[in-house]
């Protein structure tokens, strides 16, 4: 047997998985590293620990499937995005550690650029809005704090990355400073329509272009693992940003596809094909993959705080165990009460896009407990949802009535909360079989590169589906439950 190794790195974990010639995962290792919070709103990880969770949790995996290097054919990558890495490219040590994508430290230096007024110019660029989410503002600030930083950057001895160039760079031992256009689209320093490196945006930052990665297809030849890693040098050769390789593993190929993730955050991407849709309702244009020189765009609307809301449940309030038990909790929640929960822990994401306002609950009574607050958090997820969709389908011209949205990710296992995101987006949610799409997705990328998997025709015909979830809310009763949640959105924004 062949394999195809999927490296998931992402924002609390890292997960190595095998795919065997089938895209079947068939082992699977995965290990959780720590969050550094050295003020509020800051979000930090140590590099170190990104890049021993991924040798390690590689090695358990073959380890547990009995495979060696000899039996695997490529190795893909998909990554956490906006997350930003500055290293010394002579001792290979970060000079600060991660600065994560929830980060908001940045916010007042990118409202000065708003009021300067340059927000047009980055989202004509960039497709993307001003905020500290991406990673040039995050990536100027470690410049200008580090002592000695900007110096040595132009002296050319320091490297940026996202996420899954540092990874690269450390497979490669150092060979290889790259990425591929769907991470460098995240950077908020690349142009996506010409598809390269904004040499005005990094003069307005005061970034050395020379520490840029070289920009690649989502399928390239990305360099090969050191031989002593593995056992053997293995081409890396499939690259894709966390939500992209979901967008990639969920088959959504052909335009107006639209798939949701509902990890850490929750993001939907729309596939918009050839043709960078600009938003006049606050969404992202990003590129959702890129193969043979040729990039497919897409909408995108991001939020912060989806599963992050159950942890919150879980470390913060102490209610829950396990993440599985707000499902039980949810369902025996009293109907006649009318609770709110705006997760806005790190500000609200789209369509808002608000870095400083925080998290608020409505609707409290003397009887709301654990059920009501495990109900609230669920149904936040699917409000949040549907303000994407509808500003999604605005762009668009779309009414969204026909429109299936394909889940994936940790919470689209529960059943009650699916059932509530189809009821009050009032369209069909269609779960597959495998959940874990964003590892599927770098997988096939990196199989189909050496041959190993087949096409996109034939990929997409191989998408199954586990369940599909319809409404059955009432339309009238699905309006009012909205336009409460709208009335604790704009009250949470006036705070």
């Amino acid at each position: 047997m062949k394999y195809v190794l999927s490296i998931d790195q992402g924002t609390t974990s890292t997960r190595a998985i095998l795919f065997d010639e089938s895209l079947t995962p068939t082992a699977s290792a995965q290990e959780e590293f720590p969050q550094h919070f050295p003020h509020s709103g800051w979000v930090e990880h140590d590099p170190k620990d990104l890049w021993v969770t991924t040798a390690g949790t590689c090695r358990e995996v073959m380890e547990r499937a009995g495979v060696s290097g000899e039996d695997i054919v490529s190795i893909g990558i998909t990554n956490q995005r906006e997350t930003t890495v500055v290293w010394n490219k002579n001792t290979g040590e970060a000079i600060y550690n991660a600065i994560v994508w929830q980060d908001r430290r940045t916010a007042d230096y990118c409202q000065t650029l708003r009021d300067a007024g340059h927000g047009d110019m980055f989202t004509d660029r960039t497709g993307l809005l001003v905020d500290p989410y991406f990673s040039a503002t995050k990536l100027k600030w470690i410049l200008d704090h580090v002592d000695g930083a900007r110096e040595q950057a132009r002296n050319g001895d320091l490297l940026f990355g996202t996420v899954d160039s540092y990874i690269i760079w450390k497979l490669t031992g150092g060979a290889r400073h790259v990425t591929d256009a769907t991470n460098a689209a995240r950077t908020m320093l690349y142009d996506i329509r010409k598809g390269r490196w904004s040499k005005t945006i990094c003069e307005l930052f005061d970034i050395p272009m020379q520490m840029l990665p070289e920009v690649h297809d989502s399928a390239a030849e990305f360099g090969q693992s050191r031989p002593d890693l593995f056992g053997r040098a293995i081409p890396i050769s499939g690259v894709a940003g966390d939500q992209q390789a979901a967008t990639i593993g969920q088959a959504c190929f052909q335009p107006g596809m639209l798939k949701s993730t509902y990890g850490t955050g929750c993001f939907a991407l729309l596939n918009t094909g050839d043709t960078p849709v600009v938003s006049k309702n606050r969404m992202l244009t990003t590129i959702a993959y890129q193969l043979d020189g040729k990039p497919t765009y897409a909408l995108e609307g991001s939020i912060f705080v989806a599963g992050a809301v159950v942890q919150w449940l879980r470390d913060g309030l102490k209610i829950i165990r396990e993440a599985s038990e707000t499902q039980g909790l949810a369902e025996k929640a009293d109907p006649s009460q009318g609770v709110f929960l705006v997760p806005a822990f790190t500000g609200l994401g789209a369509p808002y896009w608000n870095p400083n306002c925080r998290g608020a609950v409505f609707g409290l009574t003397r009887n709301s407990g654990p059920e009501e607050f495990a109900k609230a958090a669920l149904e936040s997820v699917g409000y949040q949802t549907r303000d994407l969709l509808e500003a999604m389908q605005a762009d668009m011209g779309s009414t969204g009535s026909e429109q299936v949205l394909r889940v994936d990710g940790g919470m689209s296992a529960s059943n009650w909360a699916m059932q509530f995101l189809s009821d009050i987006i009032g369209a069909p949610v269609d779960r597959p079989t495998v959940l874990e799409t964003t590892a599927l997705g770098a997988a096939w990328l990196a199989g189909m590169k050496t041959g190993f998997y087949p096409g996109q025709d034939e990929f997409a015909k191989s998408w199954a589906l586990d369940r599909q979830f319809a409404p059955d809310l009432a339309p009238e009763i699905r309006d009012q439950k909205y336009a409460d949640w709208k009335r604790a959105i704009n009250a949470t924004l006036s705070f």
